[in-house]
Order: structure tokens, then C-alpha cells, then sequence
């Protein structure tokens, strides 16, 4: 999942210009989760993400520094800002889905993160100065949180293993990924900086990789890395995410930003689901079944009342805070 922006409008592009970068957002996010499946079967969790991040977070600033015109010095502040929240987005919730897919189903980690606005509207909720659900948006949590109990209910009346969702804390820690999603997402509209926005996000990438490389090396990671793990399907899915999921799907996504509403290009929560779960069928062998179809209808219409007007604005989000969207995925 990478830092959301907002950029500025320009002149209207053409036919085909929106419609393709729809279409690489919906096809680049929506197929990370099988492609973070593939990787971590063969490699250690927190060094495949940390390094990917890192590299992806290093290409980027590149791009601001060579092509984009920008600098790439921040304000002191805004580039601590950028850190914490680097490190809330890549070494809290990138981690904690790479290490969940180890034993959750790629689709039925691409459903449990949808859930991320249901748990940023909860956090706005929380803070006194943040906006208020409405009870619309209440209808919408409580839906949600009944899409999350049919993805466990496999689990709770012991179907066969090959039907199971999960084993372990594997569910759990997919929730915590959208969760610190949602805390990211709700420090980062309340940013407000001077610096280039690309730049910031690239900072929050290289210091998120970073962090997640360092837990890597500090749980004794590297000892499992050997030559035999750099499979075809492992060494393809470490690109995969490093060149589609981080790069290619930011850049549309940003770009999207700039020429249709937030609204608009925040449609990707909806589709990634369905893309996720088609593609885990069909290349990752993965079974659709009626609770994971259920699930996913129950949180995919909770999103949409929370966001068809089930929030009202606060006094700080009123006057104070940077619409920048919320998370982006994985």
C-alpha cells in the first residue's frame, strides 16, 4: 500500500488517458495480494517487503530529482512527519499483510483490507477535533464488521482445512495492516507541508523499507534466505510488486488525482477486491466461496455508506485538514 497524494488539476487529457490509468490502478493494486503470496511462500516476510519498499521508495525520489522538476530537500519537520509515517504505513501495515498472506488467502486478504476506511472513519471518530459518523455511517461500520465475521465463519464452525480462511493469527494481522492504514492515512490529511508531495512519499517509502529490513535482519531473516528460495514465481513477484504495485499503480493513481475527483479515483477500494479474488482463482488456484463472496458484498457496501455521507465534518476537519484521499493499498 503507498502514501496517497493530491495534485493539482490540469488541462483535460485525453479520451483514453483516464480510462487507462483506471484500468493500470485497478490491475496494478488488485494484483499485489497474489503476488505477495507467491513471494513470501519461498521468501522471509519482512526482508521481501522491507527491500522492495526501499528500492521502490529510491526510484521514486530519482524521478522527483531528475524528472519532475521538484526538489527533493524537505523542512526538517516535514520530513520527520514523512518518516513516522513511513514507518506506520511500510514497517507497521505493509509488514503485518506480507506476513499475514503467509497463511491467509490472497483474496481473502485483498477483502479484509477494504475494510481500511470502515477503521479510518472509527479513528476520525475518536479524535475530538475529527469528523463525526452519522448514523448512516454507523449502519455502514456495523455492516462492515458483519462482512469481517462471515470471512471468519469458516474458521468458527471447522470446516475442512482446504475451506478455512486462516490458521493462526493470520486474519488478525491482515486487520492490524488496514488499521495502521487507517492511522497513517488520518496523520497524513492532517500534514500540512511546503515540500514536494512525491518527494514526501518517496522519503515515507525509504524509511518504511528501511524499518522493515531492519526487524528482518533483527528476527534472524537472512539465515533463511538461500539459493534454492529464488524461484521463478518468487523472483517474478518481488518485480511484480516492486515495478507494477509500487511504481506503476502509484504513478496512475497520482496522476488520476490531478484530473477526476477524489471520489473518483478512490473507486480502487471497490474494484480491488473482485481483481484480487478473480486472479487468485485463476492463477493462484484459489477457491471462491459463498462466505468470501458475502464477506466482501457486506464490507464493499459498508465503504459505501461510510463514504455516501455517513461522516460529518468536524471543527479541525472543517477549516484544518488536507484532503488527501485515504490508503492506497498494500
Amino acid at each position: 500500500m503507498n502514501a496517497p497524494i493530491t495534485l493539482p488539476r490540469h488541462r483535460p487529457p485525453a479520451r483514453w488517458a483516464v480510462p487507462l490509468a483506471f484500468t493500470l490502478v485497478y490491475l496494478s493494486w488488485g494484483t499485489t495480494y497474489l503476488a505477495i503470496r507467491w513471494g513470501v511462500k519461498e521468501f522471509p516476510p519482512a526482508l521481501f517487503g522491507g527491500v522492495r519498499v526501499g528500492l521502490a521508495g529510491c526510484v521514486l525520489l530519482a524521478y522527483v530529482a531528475l524528472c519532475s522538476g521538484e526538489s527533493v530537500r524537505l523542512p526538517r519537520r516535514e520530513l520527520l512527519w514523512a518518516a513516522g509515517i513511513g514507518t506506520i504505513f511500510f514497517s507497521g501495515g505493509n509488514l503485518l499483510v506480507t506476513v499475514g498472506e503467509k497463511y491467509v488467502a490472497s483474496s481473502v486478504a485483498a477483502v479484509l483490507v477494504a475494510t481500511t476506511p470502515l477503521w479510518m472513519a472509527l479513528v476520525e471518530t475518536a479524535w475530538p477535533w475529527g469528523e463525526r459518523l452519522t448514523p448512516r455511517g454507523w449502519a455502514g461500520v456495523l455492516t462492515g464488521l458483519a462482512g469481517v465475521l462471515l470471512l471468519f465463519a469458516p474458521k468458527i464452525h471447522g470446516e475442512s482445512e482446504n475451506e478455512v480462511l486462516t490458521q493462526d493469527f493470520g486474519p488478525l494481522l491482515v486487520l492490524g495492516s488496514a488499521f495502521a492504514w487507517a492511522v497513517g492515512s488520518f496523520l497524513l490529511r492532517r500534514q500540512r507541508g511546503r515540500g514536494s508531495h512525491l518527494a514526501a512519499a518517496a522519503y515515507q517509502m525509504i524509511v518504511g523499507g528501511l524499518g522493515q529490513t531492519l526487524i528482518g535482519v533483527m528476527t534472524g531473516e537472512p539465515a533463511q534466505l538461500a539459493t534454492a528460495r529464488f524461484t521463478l514465481p518468487a523472483v517474478y513477484a518481488f518485480f511484480h510488486l516492486l515495478v507494477v504495485g509500487s511504481l506503476v499503480g502509484f504513478v496512475a493513481y497520482t496522476w488520476l488525482l490531478g484530473h477526476v475527483t477524489v471520489t473518483q479515483a478512490g473507486t480502487y477500494a471497490y474494484v480491488n477486491p473482485i481483481v484480487a479474488i478473480l486472479v487468485g482463482w485463476l492463477l493462484g488456484g484459489e477457491t471462491i466461496t459463498g462466505w468470501i463472496v458475502g464477506g466482501m458484498a457486506c464490507i464493499l457496501a459498508g465503504v459505501a455508506l461510510v463514504r455516501s455521507g455517513g461522516v460529518r465534518r468536524g471543527a479541525e476537519a472543517a477549516g484544518n485538514v488536507n484532503d488527501k484521499g485515504d490508503d492506497s493499498g498494500p
